[in-house]
Parts: structure tokens; sequence; C-alpha cells
């Protein structure tokens, strides 16, 4: 799942927080017989999704254009 964000937070126990602004969180499931290029591009079509808001209000940016952040979390 990938959502658009203002800012994200995660917080596991015993481990350092994962914070940013603007830009995507991406809830991510994993398998043992995921393949790297398979995740390779995910990633880069994740990059490439409009999803934020032009000067017009259109949304036709992507996380490319704007400069924004992705955090991914698997849990």
């Amino acid at each position: 799942m990938v959502q658009r964000v203002s800012r994200a937070r995660v917080v596991v126990a015993d481990l350092p927080q994962a914070e940013i602004g603007l830009g995507v969180h991406v809830l991510l499931g994993i398998a043992d017989d995921d393949q790297e290029e398979v995740a390779d591009r995910l990633a880069a079509r994740i990059a490439r999704l409009r999803i934020f808001e032009n000067e017009e209000g259109k949304l036709d940016r992507s996380l490319l254009d704007t400069g924004g952040a992705a955090l991914a979390s698997s849990r």
C-alpha cells in the first residue's frame, strides 16, 4: 500500500524511529522468494507515481518531481 503523507513516523521498540516530511509511506510485504529485480522495478514505479499536486492543483507530480521522501515499513 502506498499512502501520500505530509509527514510520517514509524517507531519500533529498541530501534531508532524513522520520520519523513512530505512523501509517501509504503506498507511493504516481502516473501522469501521475491526477486531483487522486481523490488527495484516496484520502487521505481512508486517514485514515479503522479500523486502530488502541481501549482494548478492537478495531481501530476511524482516523488522525483517534488523531492519528497519515502518511508517503507513491513509491519
